[in-house]
């Protein structure tokens, strides 16, 4: 399975700032030593044309070259650099290039990526860009002019925190579905309307979680026909992550993967993946997480239908 980085490009944290960056270097390297799951590719950068599908020309150009107000800096919570810039514009490039191979090849992935929170127009909470909302609307068009016809995605967002950014967005495009599953009195505080938002109680457990997300599941299929989608696969609702409050293991993560995997799979619906949250008291923690998501993605990759 074709599967994207960006780690290359760091931000310049100050000490003991709280965004676990290093996660994606290790993750990176655990498949580095363990050859034969994943195509591994530098993510190319996003332009400044594909960022404007999702973001407003005045908020690209403080980005990227260094406009951001102090105000803007601490919603983001990374202050500004040129390495900040040119790593969201390549984390974008990641899921530019996971969803064309995605359409191709039926599942990829970007190793990071899952910004959901960034509006059109402003960052938020480690958010600059929000990547799934610019490879949609790029898809979109690529698919219009080769297809004459219109592509229609759907979000699936199981970070622990809302996709307020993505929902706001898509806010009346019916040719995109948002569907976000998050803890209800976590981050962001003011949520906005997703076309389908679950809204669970702090401490939610494997078998609550999984059959809130049957029944999410079985109403996405009846109201949408998706010809693409995008999975944001965040580690956080892990029982052992400083952020999350809900109390999923090691197991019901990675059967929670299962299912979301099956269901595209048995549709036929390509996917493109991406990491999204993770804090794990132990790093470890957030980094297994995510090596079990990506092998089960690989996997789905392996016998999509051709």
């Amino acid at each position: 399975m074709l599967a994207f980085h960006s780690d290359a490009h760091s931000l310049a944290l100050p000490p003991g700032h709280r965004f676990p960056q290093s996660k994606y270097r290790l993750l990176r390297e655990h498949f580095e030593r363990e050859p034969g799951r994943l195509r591994m590719a530098a993510a190319p950068a996003a332009t400044e044309g594909e960022l404007a599908l999702a973001h407003t020309s005045d908020y690209i150009d403080a980005v990227l070259h260094g406009h951001l107000s102090a105000a803007q800096q601490r919603e983001i919570g990374f202050p500004w650099s040129p390495s900040m810039a040119a790593r969201s514009r390549h984390s974008v490039g990641a899921s530019i290039a996971a969803a064309r191979a995605a359409l191709a090849e039926g599942v990829a992935a970007n190793m990071a990526g899952g910004t959901h929170h960034a509006y059109a127009d402003k960052g938020s909470g480690y958010c600059v860009f929000n990547d799934v909302a610019v490879a949609a609307r790029l898809m979109q068009s690529e698919w219009s002019q080769r297809h004459r016809s219109t592509l229609k995605v759907l979000v699936i967002d199981l970070d622990v925190h809302q996709g307020n950014g993505t929902a706001a967005i898509f806010r009346g495009d019916d040719t995109v579905f948002t569907f976000s599953m998050h803890g209800a009195r976590n981050f962001p505080f003011r949520k906005e309307a997703s076309d389908l938002d679950v809204d669970l109680p702090d401490g939610c457990g494997d078998a609550d979680y999984l059959a809130a997300l049957d029944r999410a599941l079985d109403e996405v299929w009846c109201r949408a026909q998706p010809g693409l989608a995008f999975y944001l696969a965040g580690a956080d609702p892990h029982e052992a992550d400083r952020l999350g409050r809900l109390k999923l293991t090691y197991d019901g993560l990675a059967e929670r993967d299962r299912r979301v995997l099956a269901a595209l799979r048995e549709r036929r619906i390509p996917v493109a993946l991406s990491m999204a949250g993770g804090y794990g008291h132990d790093l470890a923690t957030t980094v297994a997480v995510q090596v079990t998501t990506l092998n089960l993605a690989a996997d789905t990759w392996a016998t999509w239908p051709r």
